[in-house]
């Protein structure tokens, strides 16, 4: 059985979506990011980096195989199912390239405008320019990738699955769908799968209040530590 630990999050969306997908059997353990269970030490035994999602196949060769980061968890469940990562040469990069696009660009810059833009204490007016002008760029990017196919990679592949979560949020980044028509389409195509209808029905993302806060913004090793040793003080 795949356990996947949890948040309705853009990065747990993806991981969610892919287990729907290729039908394998799993159960899921939720981790409110907004109360500190990210930071319980048997979670940080699993995902270190104390961010969802992450993933333990207790059914692995060889044992247990724990994974974090939703890219490594996409190829894994890929090259597990046979599913969605094509064998052919070309045809593989071709997703890769699209999968470490979103990993290394599109997740990251929108995340910085969602955080520029809703969540930081005070306006940074430099800040929410700067990351709502390149999610901009992105969200071009991939329109033109997609003027004269369906999805990035030709075929419906683990590179959507990581990149259409984080463009389900469109408008809190500062950005408008109409100006991308054909990001727009396959956002549409993508909405209507099923397997994505049912990885939704694990429920949406929460507004975070003051305490939640706490847990989201602003870590250091230091406080990152000081929190996992009062979890693990709390449990014994």
């Amino acid at each position: 059985m795949i356990e996947l630990f949890y948040y309705p999050s853009p990065n747990g969306f993806k991981a969610a979506i892919m287990l729907e997908e290729c039908e394998l059997p799993y159960r899921v353990t939720p981790i409110d990011i907004t109360r500190g269970e990210q930071f319980d030490p048997e979670f940080l035994a699993v995902s270190p980096n104390n961010k969802i999602p992450a993933m333990v196949d207790h059914d692995a060769p060889g044992g247990p195989l724990p994974l974090f980061e939703s890219g490594a968890i996409l190829m894994y469940l890929a090259e597990r199912s046979g599913r969605f990562l094509p064998i052919d040469l070309h045809q593989r990069y071709a997703v890769i390239k699209w999968l470490f696009w979103q990993v290394g660009g599109l997740g990251p810059m929108a995340g910085q405008a969602h955080h520029f833009r809703a969540y930081a204490p005070e306006q940074v007016p430099y800040g929410i320019k700067r990351y709502t002008d390149e999610v901009n760029r992105l969200y071009g990017v991939m329109d033109r990738a997609l003027a004269d196919t369906g999805f990035l990679a030709d075929e419906y592949s683990i590179a959507d699955m990581a990149a259409w979560p984080w463009v389900t949020t469109w408008e809190r980044q500062g950005q408008r769908i109409e100006d991308f028509p054909n990001v727009g389409r396959w956002y549409d195509a993508i909405a209507a799968r099923p397997a994505v209808v049912r990885a939704k029905a694990l429920g949406t993302e929460r507004q975070a209040d003051r305490e939640g806060y706490r847990f989201l913004y602003g870590q250091t090793a230091g406080s990152v530590q000081a929190m996992s040793d009062h979890k693990g003080e709390t449990h014994e």
